[in-house]
């Protein structure tokens, strides 16, 4: 650590690098333990660009936990736009087209349905779920770990230059593939990297008419992909991106690509890289990893900002168990445990999405293979831990298919059922854990953690005497089959689970 920084100029809880919507989700979550947070992001502004365009199912789910999930669905398409149709040209016929399951219509798995949306539409509702400190235009320039079990931040503002300092108990590097926080950490990625160049055009042009006839999420055509941006107009063409990108005349390429004599007001261009990795380790000491900086998933299948949503939704607990007392620092060794395996399944299941892309494109083929692409209900609800921080029944490790089966048996999400009207089993959940009981029961004794007991009327999945303790997250944690734990069993049971 440099002399400099040995005092800080501001201190919070937890620093959050990076503006996106991981870093934006984990301080929402945050903010609502009573965890106080700064979160900082290099550029000026939330981006101007769609980007990520599919919030699948599980990521509403955690949104509905945060009260956000119909304000989403209010701005984003409709559900017959859950689709991708491959044709030659943009107003050819399908020759192959696939559902994104769980996007395009309801699914009895879950209370909520995920949506085709834009990032750009996304992100100014995440910003405005919390009132924590946002620093625009600052960039981390370095980061060092204290004895006294803190963190230093450096950082520049990218206008005056002038730098700062900020302590913080813990540090979560959401920062993006090309994240500084990984870098400086030293931690090396796995996977074979940058995969390919991308340009993405947005553009205005009245197809409206034609897309309502035939809607869709993605337009794949031996001219590029389109996507339509907004419900009420805009589009995006994504395209490999030329040698000569100064050079390049994107109108003329864009109305080309499109085919008809409609008029094209080209109005930003965009190159980026597509990667493909997973880091060595998502923790170093009290600085963490989520999100594109843990795990770069290249975009067939829409998963990776799915994935980073989930991995604070899963991280942000634990921060704020260890932060308040009720937990012990071990229960963050749990976050890498449980996450860089999913990381893992969902890198191999887009590199597979993108094989059967190519493999639809250039073979003009069917079924079966759209059967496979975007039934990932089993990689997005069926994700099940197995770590310190649940109580296993010995069972075997999940498989991480694509089929979703429910399951109430530790380590996986609660499956979702209707308490009642409007009511699931997924809004028993939040800042706290919950017992799930069929029995009248109370605990007699004040606990040290975050608790509370719901009643359920029946118990069809774990038996009609079974009884389950829930993490925070949603998923399992201990289940017992003949009615409520004792005072003690509850009490060593969630010491187990928090490492306190």
């Amino acid at each position: 650590m440099q002399p400099e920084m040995a005092v800080a100029d501001a201190e919070a809880e937890v620093l959050i690098v990076g503006g996106g919507p991981v870093g934006l989700t984990a301080r929402a979550l945050l903010e609502r333990w009573g965890v106080r947070t700064l979160l900082v992001e290099r550029r000026r502004e939330l981006s101007p660009f769609p980007r990520s365009r599919l919030v699948n199912v599980r990521s509403m789910e955690i949104f509905r936990q945060l009260e956000l999930a119909e304000r989403i669905r209010a701005v984003a398409f409709a559900p017959e736009y859950g689709r991708i149709r491959f044709r030659d040209t943009l107003h050819a016929a399908d020759f192959a087209s696939a559902a994104m399951i769980g996007v395009d219509g309801p699914v009895p798995e879950s209370p909520v349905t995920g949506v085709v949306t834009s990032q750009d539409r996304l992100e100014p509702m995440l910003l405005g779920a919390a009132g924590s400190e946002v620093r625009f235009g600052a960039e981390l320039v370095d980061l060092a770990e204290e004895e006294d079990a803190g963190v230093v931040a450096l950082l520049a503002d990218r206008g005056s230059g002038a730098r700062s300092r900020v302590r913080a108990r813990c540090v979560l590097g959401a920062d993006g593939a090309n994240s500084t926080v990984r870098e400086r950490l030293g931690i090396g990625t796995e996977g074979p990297g940058a995969v390919g160049r991308v340009t993405t055009v947005v553009f205005d042009a009245d197809l409206g008419q034609w897309s309502a006839r035939q809607p869709a999420g993605v337009y794949l055509t031996s001219q590029g992909s389109f996507l339509p941006l907004y419900p009420e107009g805009g589009w995006a063409w994504f395209t490999p991106t030329p040698e000569d990108t100064e050079g390049a005349d994107w109108y003329g390429l864009v109305a080309r690509s499109v085919g008809t004599d409609v008029p094209v007001d080209v109005l930003r261009v965009q190159h980026w890289v597509v990667n493909a990795f997973v880091a060595e380790r998502f923790r170093h000491g009290r600085v963490l990893l989520a999100g594109d900086a843990a795990h770069a998933i290249p975009p067939a299948g829409g998963l990776g900002m799915n994935v980073g949503v989930a991995d604070v939704h899963n991280l942000c607990w634990k921060l704020a168990g260890v932060l308040h007392g009720w937990a012990g620092p071990e229960l963050l060794d749990t976050y890498e445990t449980e996450r860089r395996p999913v990381a893992h399944r969902t890198l191999g299941q887009a590199v597979e999405n993108s094989r059967l892309m190519f493999q639809v494109a250039a073979d003009r083929v069917e079924p079966p293979w759209s059967e496979q692409y975007f039934a990932q209900l089993g990689l997005v609800l069926g994700v099940a831990y197995r770590s310190a921080a649940v109580l296993t029944d010995g069972g075997a490790a999940p498989d991480g298919g694509t089929t979703y089966v429910p399951t109430a048996r530790p380590g996986h999400r609660m499956p979702h059922l209707w308490l009642a009207e409007s009511r699931s089993t997924l809004d028993a959940f939040g800042e706290w854990f919950t017992l799930l009981t069929t029995a009248r029961w109370e605990p007699s004794a004040r606990s040290p953690w975050p608790l509370r007991v719901e009643r359920l009327p029946v118990a069809d999945l774990w038996g009609p005497r079974g009884t389950l303790l829930v993490r925070p997250d949603g998923h399992i944690a201990a289940h017992w089959n003949d009615g409520p734990p004792s005072e003690a069993a509850l009490h060593d049971a969630l010491a187990a689970v928090t490492a306190r």
